[in-house]
Protein backbone atom coordinates (compact mmCIF):
# COMPACT_ATOMS: atom_id res chain seq x y z
CA UNK A 1 0.00 0.00 0.00
CA UNK A 2 1.39 3.43 -0.97
CA UNK A 3 2.17 5.85 1.83
CA UNK A 4 -0.48 8.54 2.23
CA UNK A 5 0.95 11.91 1.18
CA UNK A 6 -0.91 13.94 3.78
CA UNK A 7 -1.36 13.61 7.51
CA UNK A 8 -5.01 13.94 8.42
CA UNK A 9 -6.49 15.22 11.67
CA UNK A 10 -7.51 11.65 12.49
CA UNK A 11 -3.97 10.35 11.95
CA UNK A 12 -2.56 12.97 14.29
CA UNK A 13 -5.26 12.09 16.84
CA UNK A 14 -4.26 8.40 16.81
CA UNK A 15 -0.53 9.14 16.99
CA UNK A 16 -1.05 11.58 19.84
CA UNK A 17 -3.18 9.04 21.71
CA UNK A 18 -0.37 6.46 21.78
CA UNK A 19 2.18 9.05 22.76
CA UNK A 20 -0.06 10.41 25.50
CA UNK A 21 -0.69 6.95 26.91
CA UNK A 22 3.05 6.30 27.03
CA UNK A 23 3.68 9.58 28.84
CA UNK A 24 0.81 9.66 31.34
CA UNK A 25 0.54 5.92 32.09
CA UNK A 26 3.81 4.15 31.29
CA UNK A 27 2.82 1.15 33.42
CA UNK A 28 -0.28 0.40 31.37
CA UNK A 29 1.55 1.19 28.13
CA UNK A 30 4.23 -1.35 29.03
CA UNK A 31 1.64 -4.07 29.69
CA UNK A 32 -0.02 -3.42 26.34
CA UNK A 33 3.41 -3.52 24.68
CA UNK A 34 4.08 -6.89 26.35
CA UNK A 35 0.76 -8.25 25.09
CA UNK A 36 1.56 -7.17 21.55
CA UNK A 37 4.89 -8.99 21.72
CA UNK A 38 3.28 -12.07 23.26
CA UNK A 39 0.80 -12.37 20.40
CA UNK A 40 3.57 -11.93 17.84
CA UNK A 41 5.69 -14.69 19.38
CA UNK A 42 3.16 -17.43 20.13
CA UNK A 43 1.05 -19.70 17.96
CA UNK A 44 -2.57 -18.77 18.60
CA UNK A 45 -4.38 -22.01 17.84
CA UNK A 46 -7.68 -21.31 19.56
CA UNK A 47 -10.96 -21.57 17.66
CA UNK A 48 -12.65 -18.79 19.62
CA UNK A 49 -10.85 -15.83 18.09
CA UNK A 50 -8.83 -14.59 15.15
CA UNK A 51 -6.18 -11.90 14.81
CA UNK A 52 -8.01 -8.67 14.04
CA UNK A 53 -6.85 -6.48 11.20
CA UNK A 54 -5.25 -3.28 12.58
CA UNK A 55 -7.56 -1.24 10.34
CA UNK A 56 -10.49 -2.68 12.29
CA UNK A 57 -8.77 -2.38 15.66
CA UNK A 58 -8.04 1.32 15.23
CA UNK A 59 -11.75 1.98 14.71
CA UNK A 60 -12.33 0.96 18.33
CA UNK A 61 -10.08 3.81 19.47
CA UNK A 62 -11.85 6.61 17.64
CA UNK A 63 -13.72 9.73 18.93
CA UNK A 64 -17.01 8.01 18.00
CA UNK A 65 -16.79 6.60 21.54
CA UNK A 66 -17.73 10.10 22.80
CA UNK A 67 -21.17 10.08 21.17
CA UNK A 68 -24.33 8.83 22.89
CA UNK A 69 -26.55 7.47 20.14
CA UNK A 70 -29.56 5.63 21.55
CA UNK A 71 -31.85 4.52 18.76
CA UNK A 72 -31.14 3.80 15.11
CA UNK A 73 -29.95 5.75 12.06
CA UNK A 74 -32.36 8.60 11.39
CA UNK A 75 -34.19 8.01 14.65
CA UNK A 76 -31.92 8.87 17.59
CA UNK A 77 -32.75 10.12 21.06
CA UNK A 78 -29.69 12.38 21.16
CA UNK A 79 -28.14 15.08 19.02
CA UNK A 80 -24.72 14.92 17.40
CA UNK A 81 -25.33 11.71 15.43
CA UNK A 82 -24.96 13.01 11.87
CA UNK A 83 -21.84 10.98 11.10
CA UNK A 84 -22.68 8.19 13.57
CA UNK A 85 -25.75 7.43 11.44
CA UNK A 86 -23.53 7.11 8.38
CA UNK A 87 -21.23 4.65 10.13
CA UNK A 88 -24.03 2.45 11.41
CA UNK A 89 -25.85 2.44 8.08
CA UNK A 90 -22.60 1.50 6.36
CA UNK A 91 -22.21 -1.47 8.73
CA UNK A 92 -25.83 -2.52 8.13
CA UNK A 93 -25.48 -2.34 4.36
CA UNK A 94 -22.23 -4.27 4.38
CA UNK A 95 -23.63 -6.99 6.67
CA UNK A 96 -26.64 -7.49 4.40
CA UNK A 97 -24.44 -7.61 1.31
CA UNK A 98 -21.92 -10.06 2.82
CA UNK A 99 -24.55 -12.59 3.84
CA UNK A 100 -27.38 -11.95 1.39
CA UNK A 101 -29.70 -10.83 4.19
CA UNK A 102 -32.74 -8.59 4.02
CA UNK A 103 -32.29 -7.19 7.53
CA UNK A 104 -29.29 -6.62 9.79
CA UNK A 105 -28.91 -5.25 13.30
CA UNK A 106 -25.31 -4.36 14.09
CA UNK A 107 -25.78 -3.09 17.65
CA UNK A 108 -25.52 -6.30 19.78
CA UNK A 109 -22.45 -6.24 22.01
CA UNK A 110 -21.76 -9.97 21.45
CA UNK A 111 -23.15 -13.12 19.90
CA UNK A 112 -24.43 -14.05 23.35
CA UNK A 113 -26.52 -10.90 23.57
CA UNK A 114 -27.65 -11.42 19.96
CA UNK A 115 -28.92 -14.90 20.89
CA UNK A 116 -30.70 -13.54 23.94
CA UNK A 117 -32.37 -10.82 21.86
CA UNK A 118 -33.78 -13.46 19.52
CA UNK A 119 -34.94 -15.69 22.37
CA UNK A 120 -36.82 -12.91 24.11
CA UNK A 121 -38.26 -11.73 20.79
CA UNK A 122 -40.17 -14.98 20.17
CA UNK A 123 -40.41 -16.66 23.61
CA UNK A 124 -41.72 -15.96 27.07
CA UNK A 125 -40.22 -17.30 30.32
CA UNK A 126 -41.10 -20.96 30.66
CA UNK A 127 -41.41 -21.60 26.92
CA UNK A 128 -39.49 -24.54 25.49
CA UNK A 129 -36.15 -24.16 23.73
CA UNK A 130 -34.41 -26.98 21.81
CA UNK A 131 -30.65 -26.73 21.30
CA UNK A 132 -27.54 -28.83 20.81
CA UNK A 133 -26.20 -30.21 24.09
CA UNK A 134 -23.04 -28.60 25.41
CA UNK A 135 -21.00 -31.82 25.36
CA UNK A 136 -22.02 -32.40 21.75
CA UNK A 137 -20.57 -29.06 20.63
CA UNK A 138 -23.36 -26.63 21.55
CA UNK A 139 -22.94 -23.27 23.25
CA UNK A 140 -23.89 -22.07 26.73
CA UNK A 141 -26.58 -19.83 25.20
CA UNK A 142 -28.22 -22.78 23.46
CA UNK A 143 -29.89 -23.97 26.66
CA UNK A 144 -27.19 -24.66 29.23
CA UNK A 145 -28.33 -24.42 32.86
CA UNK A 146 -25.33 -22.15 33.49
CA UNK A 147 -26.87 -19.58 31.11
CA UNK A 148 -30.01 -17.49 31.24
CA UNK A 149 -31.18 -19.57 28.27
CA UNK A 150 -31.39 -22.66 30.46
CA UNK A 151 -32.77 -20.93 33.53
CA UNK A 152 -35.54 -18.73 32.14
CA UNK A 153 -36.65 -21.18 29.45
CA UNK A 154 -37.45 -24.91 29.54
CA UNK A 155 -34.36 -26.10 27.69
CA UNK A 156 -34.31 -29.49 25.97
CA UNK A 157 -31.24 -30.85 24.21
CA UNK A 158 -30.41 -33.00 21.22
CA UNK A 159 -27.07 -34.70 20.69
CA UNK A 160 -24.94 -36.79 18.35
CA UNK A 161 -25.14 -40.19 16.72
CA UNK A 162 -22.66 -42.94 17.60
CA UNK A 163 -20.61 -41.60 14.66
CA UNK A 164 -20.41 -38.20 16.40
CA UNK A 165 -22.46 -36.22 13.91
CA UNK A 166 -25.61 -34.26 14.74
CA UNK A 167 -28.47 -36.68 15.34
CA UNK A 168 -31.12 -35.10 13.13
CA UNK A 169 -33.57 -37.91 13.84
CA UNK A 170 -33.26 -37.38 17.59
CA UNK A 171 -33.63 -33.63 17.08
CA UNK A 172 -36.88 -34.19 15.21
CA UNK A 173 -38.18 -36.68 17.78
CA UNK A 174 -37.56 -34.26 20.63
CA UNK A 175 -39.09 -31.40 18.68
CA UNK A 176 -42.24 -33.47 18.08
CA UNK A 177 -42.34 -34.49 21.75
CA UNK A 178 -41.68 -31.10 23.36
CA UNK A 179 -43.03 -28.68 20.73
CA UNK A 180 -40.42 -25.93 21.31
CA UNK A 181 -41.07 -22.31 20.46
CA UNK A 182 -37.46 -21.98 19.26
CA UNK A 183 -34.96 -24.45 17.81
CA UNK A 184 -31.29 -23.45 17.81
CA UNK A 185 -28.88 -24.89 15.28
CA UNK A 186 -25.24 -23.92 15.22
CA UNK A 187 -22.39 -24.81 17.51
CA UNK A 188 -19.28 -23.76 19.37
CA UNK A 189 -17.16 -26.90 19.06
CA UNK A 190 -18.76 -28.98 16.30
CA UNK A 191 -16.55 -29.39 13.26
CA UNK A 192 -18.87 -30.78 10.60
CA UNK A 193 -21.14 -29.18 8.00
CA UNK A 194 -24.65 -28.36 9.25
CA UNK A 195 -27.79 -29.16 7.26
CA UNK A 196 -29.80 -25.98 7.72
CA UNK A 197 -32.65 -27.09 5.46
CA UNK A 198 -33.25 -30.17 7.59
CA UNK A 199 -33.52 -28.03 10.69
CA UNK A 200 -35.98 -25.68 9.00
CA UNK A 201 -38.16 -28.57 7.89
CA UNK A 202 -38.47 -29.72 11.50
CA UNK A 203 -39.10 -26.17 12.74
CA UNK A 204 -41.93 -25.78 10.22
CA UNK A 205 -43.32 -29.18 11.16
CA UNK A 206 -43.69 -28.27 14.84
CA UNK A 207 -44.44 -24.57 14.38
CA UNK A 208 -41.15 -23.35 15.88
CA UNK A 209 -38.86 -20.48 15.00
CA UNK A 210 -35.34 -21.40 13.91
CA UNK A 211 -32.19 -19.60 15.08
CA UNK A 212 -28.89 -20.36 13.34
CA UNK A 213 -25.86 -19.35 15.41
CA UNK A 214 -22.96 -19.19 12.93
CA UNK A 215 -20.51 -17.47 15.25
CA UNK A 216 -17.75 -19.98 14.51
CA UNK A 217 -18.29 -20.32 10.77
CA UNK A 218 -19.43 -16.82 9.76
CA UNK A 219 -16.37 -16.21 7.63
CA UNK A 220 -16.70 -19.55 5.85
CA UNK A 221 -20.39 -18.87 5.18
CA UNK A 222 -19.60 -15.41 3.75
CA UNK A 223 -16.85 -16.91 1.59
CA UNK A 224 -19.15 -19.64 0.26
CA UNK A 225 -17.19 -22.44 1.95
CA UNK A 226 -20.10 -23.51 4.15
CA UNK A 227 -23.81 -23.46 3.20
CA UNK A 228 -25.61 -20.32 4.37
CA UNK A 229 -28.53 -20.52 6.81
CA UNK A 230 -29.78 -16.98 6.18
CA UNK A 231 -32.79 -17.98 4.08
CA UNK A 232 -33.39 -21.23 5.99
CA UNK A 233 -33.41 -19.87 9.55
CA UNK A 234 -35.78 -17.19 10.76
CA UNK A 235 -32.82 -15.55 12.53
CA UNK A 236 -29.06 -15.82 12.04
CA UNK A 237 -26.64 -14.62 14.71
CA UNK A 238 -22.87 -14.34 14.91
CA UNK A 239 -19.97 -12.44 16.39
CA UNK A 240 -17.48 -10.51 14.31
CA UNK A 241 -14.18 -11.45 15.95
CA UNK A 242 -13.93 -15.24 15.76
CA UNK A 243 -13.55 -15.67 12.03
CA UNK A 244 -14.09 -12.27 10.42
CA UNK A 245 -10.89 -10.59 11.67
CA UNK A 246 -12.84 -7.54 12.83
CA UNK A 247 -13.67 -5.90 16.13
CA UNK A 248 -15.59 -7.70 18.87
CA UNK A 249 -19.36 -7.60 18.72
CA UNK A 250 -22.51 -9.35 17.53
CA UNK A 251 -24.82 -9.29 14.52
CA UNK A 252 -28.41 -10.39 13.92
CA UNK A 253 -29.53 -11.11 10.36
CA UNK A 254 -32.87 -12.06 8.86
CA UNK A 255 -33.32 -13.39 5.34
CA UNK A 256 -36.51 -13.92 3.38
CA UNK A 257 -38.66 -14.04 6.55
CA UNK A 258 -37.90 -10.48 7.61
CA UNK A 259 -41.46 -9.28 6.93
CA UNK A 260 -43.09 -12.32 8.55
CA UNK A 261 -45.22 -11.64 11.64
CA UNK A 262 -45.18 -13.87 14.70
CA UNK A 263 -48.44 -15.47 15.87
CA UNK A 264 -50.36 -13.01 18.04
CA UNK A 265 -48.16 -10.07 17.06
CA UNK A 266 -48.57 -7.22 14.62
CA UNK A 267 -44.82 -6.74 14.40
CA UNK A 268 -42.60 -8.27 11.72
CA UNK A 269 -39.60 -10.32 12.81
CA UNK A 270 -37.35 -7.39 11.90
CA UNK A 271 -39.42 -4.98 14.00
CA UNK A 272 -39.39 -7.37 16.94
CA UNK A 273 -35.60 -7.58 16.87
CA UNK A 274 -35.26 -3.80 16.57
CA UNK A 275 -37.33 -3.29 19.72
CA UNK A 276 -35.61 -6.05 21.66
CA UNK A 277 -32.09 -4.75 20.97
CA UNK A 278 -33.10 -1.19 21.89
CA UNK A 279 -34.55 -0.31 24.30
CA UNK A 280 -35.29 -3.74 25.85
CA UNK A 281 -31.72 -5.07 26.21
CA UNK A 282 -29.32 -2.27 25.37
CA UNK A 283 -29.06 1.49 25.63
CA UNK A 284 -26.62 3.53 23.60
CA UNK A 285 -24.61 1.29 21.27
CA UNK A 286 -20.82 1.32 21.09
CA UNK A 287 -20.35 3.24 17.85
CA UNK A 288 -16.60 2.65 17.76
CA UNK A 289 -17.32 -1.07 17.88
CA UNK A 290 -19.83 -0.66 15.06
CA UNK A 291 -17.21 1.17 13.00
CA UNK A 292 -14.87 -1.79 13.55
CA UNK A 293 -17.65 -4.13 12.39
CA UNK A 294 -18.10 -2.04 9.25
CA UNK A 295 -14.40 -2.29 8.49
CA UNK A 296 -14.32 -6.04 9.20
CA UNK A 297 -17.31 -6.65 6.93
CA UNK A 298 -15.60 -4.79 4.09
CA UNK A 299 -12.60 -7.07 4.53
CA UNK A 300 -14.85 -10.15 4.48
CA UNK A 301 -16.26 -8.99 1.14
CA UNK A 302 -12.78 -8.71 -0.41
CA UNK A 303 -11.10 -11.28 -2.70
CA UNK A 304 -8.22 -11.43 -0.22
CA UNK A 305 -10.52 -12.70 2.53
CA UNK A 306 -11.77 -15.54 0.36
CA UNK A 307 -8.18 -16.72 0.02
CA UNK A 308 -7.72 -16.52 3.79
CA UNK A 309 -10.96 -18.46 4.37
CA UNK A 310 -9.83 -21.18 1.96
CA UNK A 311 -6.55 -21.41 3.86
CA UNK A 312 -8.47 -21.72 7.15
CA UNK A 313 -10.22 -24.85 5.89
CA UNK A 314 -7.12 -26.38 4.31
CA UNK A 315 -5.07 -25.86 7.46
CA UNK A 316 -7.77 -27.39 9.66
CA UNK A 317 -7.93 -30.53 7.55
CA UNK A 318 -4.15 -30.82 7.59
CA UNK A 319 -4.14 -30.28 11.37
CA UNK A 320 -6.73 -33.02 11.86
CA UNK A 321 -4.79 -35.40 9.62
CA UNK A 322 -1.57 -34.71 11.53
CA UNK A 323 -3.21 -35.57 14.86
CA UNK A 324 -4.66 -38.76 13.41
CA UNK A 325 -1.22 -39.71 12.09
CA UNK A 326 0.14 -39.36 15.65
CA UNK A 327 -2.51 -41.74 16.98
CA UNK A 328 -4.82 -39.18 18.58
CA UNK A 329 -8.60 -39.50 18.50
CA UNK A 330 -10.04 -36.52 16.65
CA UNK A 331 -13.59 -35.93 17.87
CA UNK A 332 -16.32 -35.88 15.17
CA UNK A 333 -13.93 -37.90 13.00
CA UNK A 334 -12.32 -34.86 11.40
CA UNK A 335 -13.33 -31.36 10.35
CA UNK A 336 -15.17 -29.44 7.63
CA UNK A 337 -14.45 -26.01 9.09
CA UNK A 338 -11.71 -24.46 11.24
CA UNK A 339 -12.26 -26.50 14.41
CA UNK A 340 -10.32 -29.57 15.50
CA UNK A 341 -11.25 -31.19 18.82
CA UNK A 342 -8.79 -33.76 20.18
CA UNK A 343 -9.21 -36.30 22.96
CA UNK A 344 -6.09 -35.89 25.12
CA UNK A 345 -7.34 -37.96 28.06
CA UNK A 346 -6.58 -41.05 25.99
CA UNK A 347 -2.94 -39.93 26.15
CA UNK A 348 -3.05 -39.61 29.93
CA UNK A 349 -3.43 -35.82 30.18
CA UNK A 350 -6.45 -33.77 31.24
CA UNK A 351 -7.67 -30.97 29.00
CA UNK A 352 -6.78 -28.22 31.47
CA UNK A 353 -3.27 -29.55 32.02
CA UNK A 354 -2.76 -29.82 28.27
CA UNK A 355 -3.97 -26.23 27.84
CA UNK A 356 -1.66 -24.85 30.54
CA UNK A 357 1.40 -26.86 29.55
CA UNK A 358 1.06 -25.85 25.91
CA UNK A 359 0.62 -22.20 26.87
CA UNK A 360 3.81 -22.42 28.93
CA UNK A 361 5.52 -23.38 25.68
CA UNK A 362 3.93 -20.65 23.53
CA UNK A 363 1.09 -22.67 21.98
CA UNK A 364 -2.38 -21.36 22.80
CA UNK A 365 -5.31 -23.82 22.69
CA UNK A 366 -8.28 -24.26 25.01
CA UNK A 367 -9.57 -27.12 27.11
CA UNK A 368 -12.84 -28.53 25.83
CA UNK A 369 -15.31 -31.19 26.88
CA UNK A 370 -15.83 -34.10 24.50
CA UNK A 371 -18.99 -36.19 23.98
CA UNK A 372 -19.91 -38.10 27.17
CA UNK A 373 -17.07 -36.41 29.05
CA UNK A 374 -16.81 -37.55 32.68
CA UNK A 375 -14.65 -34.61 33.69
CA UNK A 376 -16.15 -31.21 34.68
CA UNK A 377 -15.92 -28.13 32.41
CA UNK A 378 -13.04 -26.79 34.51
CA UNK A 379 -10.98 -29.91 33.69
CA UNK A 380 -12.29 -31.63 30.51
CA UNK A 381 -10.88 -34.53 28.53
CA UNK A 382 -10.15 -32.68 25.31
CA UNK A 383 -8.65 -29.63 23.72
CA UNK A 384 -10.14 -27.49 20.96
CA UNK A 385 -7.95 -25.96 18.28
CA UNK A 386 -8.69 -23.64 15.39
CA UNK A 387 -6.81 -22.32 12.37
CA UNK A 388 -8.08 -18.73 12.06
CA UNK A 389 -4.97 -17.32 13.71
CA UNK A 390 -2.66 -19.56 11.68
CA UNK A 391 -4.26 -18.63 8.36
CA UNK A 392 -3.48 -14.94 8.84
CA UNK A 393 0.15 -15.96 9.30
CA UNK A 394 -0.06 -17.45 5.80
CA UNK A 395 0.89 -20.88 7.04
CA UNK A 396 0.76 -23.84 4.69
CA UNK A 397 -0.79 -27.28 5.28
CA UNK A 398 2.71 -28.76 5.62
CA UNK A 399 3.30 -26.47 8.64
CA UNK A 400 0.53 -28.26 10.55
CA UNK A 401 2.60 -31.42 10.92
CA UNK A 402 5.33 -29.36 12.60
CA UNK A 403 2.78 -27.78 14.95
CA UNK A 404 1.38 -31.17 15.90
CA UNK A 405 4.90 -32.52 16.44
CA UNK A 406 5.45 -29.76 19.01
CA UNK A 407 2.10 -30.37 20.71
CA UNK A 408 2.77 -34.10 20.84
CA UNK A 409 6.21 -33.57 22.38
CA UNK A 410 4.74 -31.34 25.09
CA UNK A 411 1.96 -33.77 25.97
CA UNK A 412 4.41 -36.67 26.09
CA UNK A 413 6.62 -34.76 28.51
CA UNK A 414 3.87 -33.55 30.84
CA UNK A 415 3.99 -35.24 34.21
CA UNK A 416 0.39 -35.20 35.46
CA UNK A 417 0.31 -34.77 39.25
CA UNK A 418 -3.51 -34.49 39.32
CA UNK A 419 -6.26 -33.49 36.91
CA UNK A 420 -5.38 -29.84 37.56
CA UNK A 421 -1.68 -30.03 38.37
CA UNK A 422 1.27 -30.98 36.22
CA UNK A 423 5.02 -30.66 35.97
CA UNK A 424 7.12 -29.76 32.95
CA UNK A 425 10.90 -29.72 33.03
CA UNK A 426 12.14 -26.15 32.58
CA UNK A 427 14.86 -26.92 30.05
CA UNK A 428 12.39 -28.80 27.88
CA UNK A 429 9.83 -25.98 28.16
CA UNK A 430 12.40 -23.40 27.08
CA UNK A 431 13.50 -25.47 24.08
CA UNK A 432 9.91 -25.87 22.82
CA UNK A 433 9.20 -22.18 23.38
CA UNK A 434 12.20 -21.25 21.27
CA UNK A 435 11.09 -23.58 18.47
CA UNK A 436 7.65 -21.96 18.59
CA UNK A 437 9.23 -18.51 18.37
CA UNK A 438 11.20 -19.65 15.33
CA UNK A 439 7.99 -20.68 13.58
CA UNK A 440 6.34 -17.39 14.54
CA UNK A 441 9.29 -15.46 13.10
CA UNK A 442 9.21 -17.54 9.94
CA UNK A 443 5.45 -17.11 9.59
CA UNK A 444 4.77 -13.64 11.07
CA UNK A 445 1.31 -12.15 11.47
CA UNK A 446 0.92 -10.68 8.01
CA UNK A 447 -0.99 -7.58 9.15
CA UNK A 448 1.17 -6.75 12.17
CA UNK A 449 4.65 -5.21 12.13
CA UNK A 450 7.24 -7.48 13.76
CA UNK A 451 8.20 -6.38 17.32
CA UNK A 452 11.34 -4.30 17.61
Amino acid sequence: MQELETTTDLTRFAQNAIQRLREVDPELHAILEDEYRRQANVLTMVASSSIADPAALICEAMPTMNVTAEGYPGNRFHAGCKHIDRIEQLAIDRAKACFGAQYANVQPMSATSANEVVMFSVMKPGDTLLGLELDSGGHLTHGSKASISGQVFDAVGYGLTKDEVIDYDQMRERALEHRPKLIICGTTAYSRTIDWARFRAVADEVGAFLLADITHIAGLVAAGLHPSPVDHAHFTTMCTHKQMYGGRGGLILIGKDYEMTAPGSKLTLAQMVQKRVFPYFQGAPNQSQIAAKARGLAYVASPEFKQVAQRVVELARALSDAFLAKGYRVVFGGTDNHIVVVDVAAKGVSGVNAEKALEDCGIVVNKNRIPYDQRPPTVTSGIRLGTNGLAIREMEPADMAECVDLIHEVLQNVSQVSDKEYELEEGFRSSIEERVRAIARRRPIRTYPAPL
